[in-house]
């Protein structure tokens, strides 16, 4: 069995071994498997155009635990193809900022089957331009160096995202900065606290080159959080700025462990329907939006992690790259199909990569346990954010540590990649980050007189880049 685990995942030629893809795989887990509670609070608090709430609930709310059930069961299979077919150390699950879109934007204008019939037509939409070979196509125009400020960029957005989630980073109100250190300038709350121990053991553990020091640090603090609520008795923060609670999920034990899952949403969305009740250039626009972020945020995403495990070629292209994007068109149609939105590749796979990770076999493993968590919601829904995030501050700075390779002193590659790497952590949006660097390397070639240096692929990203920006004036405009 080892032998077979040994030679078809080539774990031993990736320097790593079955020990380390194993913990690598946990840790990815547990610094994705909050998605399993956050996609329920998203998706299952908005009404569609009919009023009516997506898991057949009347009210808000009412459809958690089924969404819950089908975003882990959707997770887990679409990350073990990946990790089977294309052995890469990725996981997959419904992408956040998109189910967002869905839920505000697309179900707003339609029934909750007609926007997951949009999804998955993007999703096969997407898998088209993957056989066709164009999104590979598109990902080898891509100047190398830009690739690397992608990944820097990505460095930057999950640390940030980290210290979101901890509280240790919050929002202020108008007239004020738009981000501050904790509430009012001053770190306050137990929680906080309970983060920055697990920050500062992570790095402790890292620095003296413990093997496993992200896995240790998420299982150490965990327990911790549950001694501090013991004693402290502390509330779920609620979304609210200003609460010292716990972020996301409160670390007290369930009165169950287990429960039976319901899949009843699998299959619950009407291709076409969108087009008929939002109008046909509208739907359109939706699909478009949804198509131009899954795209380029997969990109983005894949680039990061191929470079951080050391996967990338010269060209800064991962290995299997094509497998990779083809798992991943997948997986936005079968989140569509599904009726839990679009599923996409996470950057959180890059704590797992940060704690060896190296093959297709530690997705295999995140796969695994997501398919356990849909009989674990219970469980699930009390692991807190707090503990996990931690490894994303850690695997940013690793991340961050690529910006050498990038030539600062020549402004036409320098300037585009500071937008990209900048970008990206102020609009809390990689697809954004992306699309400001290369317009900006499309504009500084052009204006230079060097036209023939640009790739025609160039030229189209940067266009349909300009309409992607402007979608809400256009869509204003064609309403």
């Amino acid at each position: 069995m080892t032998s077979t685990l040994e030679q078809y995942f080539k774990i031993s030629q990736r320097g790593s071994s079955i020990s380390r893809e194993v913990r690598g795989g946990v840790v990815t887990f547990l610094t994705m498997a909050y998605i399993v509670v956050l996609n329920p609070i998203i998706l299952a608090g908005v009404a569609d155009e009919d009023g009516k709430f997506l898991g057949g609930g009347s009210t808000p709310g009412s459809g958690f635990a089924t969404i819950a059930a089908v975003t882990a069961l959707v997770a887990g299979l679409l990350t073990i193809l990946m990790g089977v077919v294309a052995n890469f150390p990725l996981a997959l699950a419904t992408g956040l900022g998109l189910n967002a879109f869905v839920a505000f934007s697309v179900a707003s204008q339609m029934t909750w089957a007609d926007a997951m019939g949009l999804v998955v037509l993007e999703g096969l939409i997407i898998l088209l331009l993957v056989l066709t070979g164009f999104r590979k196509a598109v990902f080898d125009a891509v100047p190398r160096q830009l690739k690397t400020a992608i990944a820097v960029g990505i460095g930057l957005f999950i640390t940030l995202i980290g210290l979101v989630d901890a509280g240790f980073v919050r929002t202020t109100g108008i007239g004020a900065p738009p981000i501050q250190l904790g509430i009012g300038g001053h770190l306050a709350g137990w929680p906080v606290l309970v983060f920055i121990f697990g920050l500062l053991l992570m790095i402790a553990l890292y620095s003296r080159g413990v093997p496993g020091a992200i896995l240790i640090g998420i299982v150490v603090t965990t327990v911790v959080a549950g001694i501090v609520q013991a004693f402290a008795d502390l509330p779920a923060s609620g979304g609210k700025a200003t609460s010292k609670g716990w972020n996301l999920n409160v670390p007290d034990w369930p009165d169950k462990v287990v429960a039976k899952p319901d899949f009843s949403l699998l299959g619950d969305f009407n291709l076409f329907n969108g087009f008929e009740r939002a109008g046909v250039v509208t739907a359109a626009l939706l699909v478009f939006t949804l198509l131009l972020a899954d795209f380029f945020d997969t990109m983005g995403t894949m680039t990061a992690i191929g470079a951080e495990a050391g996967l990338n070629d010269a060209d800064g292209t991962p290995a299997g790259a094509q497998k990779i994007l083809v798992v991943d068109s997948i997986a936005a149609a079968a989140g569509g199909a599904a009726g839990v939105s679009s599923n996409t590749s996470y950057i959180e796979s890059a704590s797992g990569v940060g704690d060896g990770a190296r093959t297709g076999l530690a997705s295999v493993v995140t796969g695994v346990l997501f398919l356990l968590s849909t009989f674990a919601v219970p469980l699930v829904e009390h692991i807190p954010n707090e503990a996990a995030v931690p490894a994303l501050v850690l695997v940013g700075f690793l991340m961050m540590s690529q910006v050498k390779d990038i030539a600062w002193d020549d402004s036409e590659i320098a300037i585009p990649a500071f937008l990209t790497i900048v970008l990206m952590p102020f609009t809390y949006s990689i697809t954004a980050g992306i699309g400001a660097g290369f317009i900006a390397w499309v504009v500084i070639k052009l204006v230079k007189g060097k036209v023939s240096a640009i790739h025609p692929l160039m030229w189209l990203i940067g266009v349909l880049f300009v309409i992607y920006f402007a979608i809400d004036p256009i869509t204003n405009w064609v309403g």
